[in-house]
Parts: structure tokens; C-alpha cells; sequence
């Protein structure tokens, strides 16, 4: 079947924009038929699987081939829509559109919360529709057509059966675990973190940190002083770096930690906290990209200043001292992500501005 929507990720590091269209894909593709172009990911697997005559991975010259090929008429007046997520894409496909002269029209999604540069802004006015993750990341364009936040899988990300438990499958340390997800890099505070541990981790022998995600080479000093610093503080069986995890291993740990922390410096929106959510784990976040809009203050965690270390101790201290509390926190996580932040609520804000532009197709061609 002819893609009636084309899905680029042309990076091929995983990214947080590669783990929205991974978990995206599976709900998208239930209505739409689709041509994806990047790297594959489970998420596109499980797609083409369960609908393989409407999802198709297809090389960049493919997309750009079966777009040209596209023919508009009367029985058939939608242009394909090609959503892109990075200034490049954004490039490929306003070139594709407005020098080859392919029926597409052009929907690009921006997290960022800062004013774009000359360029992007000039890319992002090129756009047939603009859809802001928030309405702080909407505040800096001019032509956003909506606001939709990011989401969850909810079969991918789930409860534990036992959240008092469930630490022990991880074979290290202590009954409890807790975890920062995502990169090690100064801007996600992995040293934060790292700080935060040295100082509860001694009063909280119960519990043992872990540290997942990769680190890239400019930023393998900073994690070998991190390493050093824990070594000096003889906590290194109880902060375990775990490297670059497997995606699906990911969801297995967010299961085994009672508490989760997010403290990047500064992130567009952050997917992490509704993930931790989703697995019912306690949230502290620092007060940068979505988290005071995810986060409800002490119903589902704490948000926390960014790059304050003693704050964070603080209020994870206070999370350590009564697990129970904890445990409540995660259930109520679950509650407030199944209601507004669930892949299925992103999914279908994102048909919304599709069907938006096809209706604008089909008026048209009616005119």
C-alpha cells in the first residue's frame, strides 16, 4: 500500500526523538499507513509485524521516490505528509516539496525552549504544520498549529507485581533501588546525581543507585571522575554505572527501582519521568524541560532546583526514609500518565494536525 505518511529519524545514535517515533509507531499504525526512514527499532519491528501491509521501512531515495510518484486527483485529494523532527529533515523535505515539486506537506514537531536561530526559524516558517511538545516550547514560534505532549507506552512501560520485591532480580545490594536514566553528560547532572548519592546513600543502607545510558567519548572524562569521586566516597557497589542498555532492558529497571530521578541542567521536554511513571516508580525532577507540568508536587514526586544537589537529597532522603510513601507515589504516577500522558493521548493530538491538513486537501479539491 502507497504510504499516506512518511516518519524520518535520520540520526543513527538512539535518541529521545528516536524513542517517541519507536513508541509512536505501533498506535500510528493501527489507522495510517506508513513508510519509515532511519535506523530500525523494536517499536517499527512490532509494527511491520502486526501490520505488514501498511508499514514499510524504506531507504531515503524510497521515500523520496514513492513521493514523487504520488499522484493527486479527485478520488484520492490527500498530499503525503512527511513529519520530520530535525532541521536536516526539515531541509530534505521542503526541497523535496518546493524544488521537485512532490505532493507532501510538511509537519514538523519542536521541543526546544529557546528562541531558534536565524536558519531553523526560517525552516520552521517553511512548515505546513508545527506541533510545540509544550506550551512554554510553543511560546517561541510563531506559527505552531498545536501543543501536544509527549507520551508514554503503556505496554511497554508497566507496574512491577511487587514493588517491595522486585529489587532483588537486579542481583545487586540492598532491597530498594534507585535510578537516573538517559546519558552521562554535565546537562543531563549525572554528576548531580552522583553528588546527591554520596550524601544519602550512607544513612539509607537499604537502598543501592544506578546509573544507565551511554557515554560518549568527549564526555568520558567527566564520567571517570565521577568514578573516582564514588571510589573516594567507597560507594562503588552502591552507585553502578550499567552502560548503554538494550531498549528492551530498559523497561525491567525502570520495574526494579523504587525511585527515579530526572535532575538534567536544562531538556526540551524529557520523556524519562512519564517512563518512570508508567512503571510506577516515584519521580524527582529538577524544574527544567516538562517536569512542573508532569510531576504533581507531592502526589506523584517532587520537582527540585536545577543543579542543586542538596535539594535533590533532600527530598530523595525524605523518599528513602518511608518506602511505603514511595510505593503510593509510584501508583498515583501510573494513575496521572494512564489519564493525560499515555502514548495513545500523543498519538492522537498528532492525527489531529494530520487530518487538519487533509481536510484542507480534500476542500480543495472540492473548490
Amino acid at each position: 500500500m502507497h504510504p499516506e505518511l512518511i516518519v524520518t529519524n535520520l540520526k543513527k545514535r538512539y535518541t529521545g526523538v528516536s524513542g517517541t517515533i519507536n513508541a509512536l509507531m505501533p498506535v500510528q499504525s493501527q489507522k495510517l499507513a506508513i513508510g519509515f526512514v532511519g535506523q530500525n527499532m523494536p517499536g517499527v519491528e512490532q509494527a511491520r509485524k502486526e501490520h505488514p501491509d501498511t508499514v514499510r521501512h524504506l531507504g531515503l531515495g524510497q521515500a523520496i521516490a514513492l513521493s514523487l510518484k504520488h499522484r493527486i486527483s479527485k478520488d484520492n485529494p490527500r498530499k503525503i505528509i512527511w513529519h520530520v523532527r530535525r532541521d536536516h529533515e526539515m531541509m530534505i523535505a521542503i526541497f523535496l516539496r518546493d524544488v521537485l515539486r512532490a505532493p507532501i506537506s510538511i509537519v514538523f514537531t519542536s521541543a526546544a525552549k529557546h528562541r531558534h536561530s536565524f536558519f531553523p526559524r526560517w525552516l520552521i516558517r517553511q512548515m505546513d504544520a508545527v506541533i510545540a511538545t509544550t506550551p512554554a516550547a510553543a511560546s517561541f514560534l510563531g506559527n505552531t498549529t498545536s501543543v501536544v505532549y509527549h507520551g508514554a507506552s503503556l505496554t511497554r512501560f508497566k507496574p512491577p507485581e511487587n514493588q517491595h520485591t522486585v529489587w532483588q532480580e537486579s542481583g545487586l545490594p540492598g532491597k530498594y533501588g534507585i535510578g537516573v536514566f538517559g546519558r552521562i553528560r554535565p546537562s543531563k547532572g549525572t554528576d548531580i546525581f552522583v553528588d546527591a548519592m554520596i550524601q544519602v546513600l550512607p544513612h539509607h543502607p537499604d537502598f543501592t543507585a544506578i546509573i544507565t545510558g551511554d557515554c560518549l567519548p568527549q564526555h568520558q572524562s567527566f564520567k571517570n571522575g565521577l568514578i573516582q569521586k564514588i571510589k573516594a566516597n567507597h560507594l562503588e557497589s552502591r552507585i553502578v554505572f550499567l552502560g548503554n542498555l538494550p531498549p528492551e532492558e530498559i523497561p525491567l529497571w525502570y520495574q526494579r527501582v523504587l525511585i527515579m530521578v530526572a535532575c538534567p541542567r536544562y531538556e526540551p521536554f524529557g520523556i524519562t519521568p512519564l517512563e518512570a511513571m508508567a512503571s510506577e516508580c516515584a519521580v524527582v525532577a529538577s524544574a527544567t524541560g516538562a517536569f512542573e507540568d508532569i510531576v504533581q508536587e507531592d502526589q506523584t514526586g517532587y520537582v527540585v532546583p536545577t543543579d542543586d544537589a542538596n535539594a535533590l537529597a533532600h527530598r530523595v532522603g525524605a523518599l528513602m526514609q518511608d518506602p511505603e510513601f514511595a510505593v503510593q507515589m509510584g501508583k498515583a504516577g501510573h494513575a496521572r500518565v494512564t489519564q493525560h500522558f499515555s502514548i495513545e493521548h500523543e498519538a492522537a493530538g498528532i492525527q489531529a494536525v494530520y487530518d487538519q491538513l487533509w481536510n484542507k486537501d480534500l476542500q480543495l479539491a472540492d473548490g
